[in-house]
């Protein structure tokens, strides 16, 4: 959701960018992520011949899952607010032959878009806005009357690790704590408040988690690499210094930890909302 390949500045919300480091780490986590939103998002009503918007669209990994489940009879546009990102993903969809998936630049409070959609769908996206609930109400207005309104958002509240791994937990406090000051939200289950406060009325709610054990474990490289990209700002913000992060050995000392403990890691767990309007 950032509007340039540099990415804004700690305090505006959205800390992340779309650099080009930043884009291939949400190619890595959608290989984790991805069977998590697929199954939101099944439980959510979507359906072959849906048309489809997916907002924060990002590399395209979330409207590429969408097309999938809508199939040939359906379409998805997704719609982005990074030209870098809307290249990229407009990129990787020729590159998939995906002819029914198109990607376009825009504000998601003020879209010009033709039509009405079967499914408003997003990632990772409500979290970074400043007025998460007017948003989801003004992109509810490109909704047709019964249609599928699915959101994915994380929860840092769920990070955990038993028997105690100090530095995976360490970790895990100081990113969320960096994206927290920077005026995100953390809290995944606040989806229930946007919903609500957007004019939808209570959403269903489902929480999962990604976890394992051993220096293979997923959630070691999802909260690494996260970590390596909110650095800069978590050390402008007086959170941790670079040194004391260790950017170049953080993986291999992540995955020697959890060798040595024998851990079980839980990453940010993750919370899908949804309603039909």
């Amino acid at each position: 959701m950032a509007e340039d390949s540099r990415g804004p500045a700690p305090g505006d919300g959205y800390v992340l960018g779309h650099r080009p480091d930043e884009l291939r780490r949400l190619a890595s986590q959608s290989r984790v992520i991805d069977p998590i939103t697929r199954r939101f998002l099944i439980a959510a009503g979507m359906e072959p011949g849906m048309r489809v918007l997916d907002v924060g669209s990002g590399t395209g990994d979330v409207a590429f899952l969408a097309a999938d489940l809508v199939g040939k009879a359906g379409s998805v546009t997704g719609v982005d607010r990074s030209a870098d990102a809307v290249a990229t993903a407009s990129a990787a969809a020729t590159a998939r032959g995906l002819a029914n998936v198109e990607f376009a630049l825009g504000d998601l409070n003020e879209l010009a878009l033709t039509g009405r959609f079967d499914a408003i769908i997003g990632r990772y996206v409500l979290q970074w806005l400043p007025h998460p609930s007017e948003t989801l109400a003004a992109l509810v207005r490109h909704a047709r009357p019964g249609a599928v309104v699915a959101f994915h958002e994380l929860d840092w509240s769920g990070a955990a690790s038993h028997p105690t791994a100090p530095l995976w937990n360490a970790t895990c406090r100081w990113v969320a704590e960096a994206i927290r000051r920077s005026g995100a939200e953390t809290r995944g289950t606040s989806l229930w408040g946007t919903f609500e406060r957007a004019g939808l009325g209570a959403p269903t709610t489902r929480m999962e988690a990604v976890m394992g054990a051993g220096p293979d474990a997923d959630p070691i490289d999802l909260v690494a690499d996260l970590a390596l990209t909110v650095m800069p700002a978590a050390e402008q913000l007086g959170i941790i210094t670079t040194q004391a992060i260790g950017p170049g050995t953080l993986h291999e000392r992540l995955r020697a930890e959890a060798t040595a403990t024998a851990a079980v890691l839980t990453a940010r767990t993750e919370i899908g909302a949804w309603v039909r309007v």
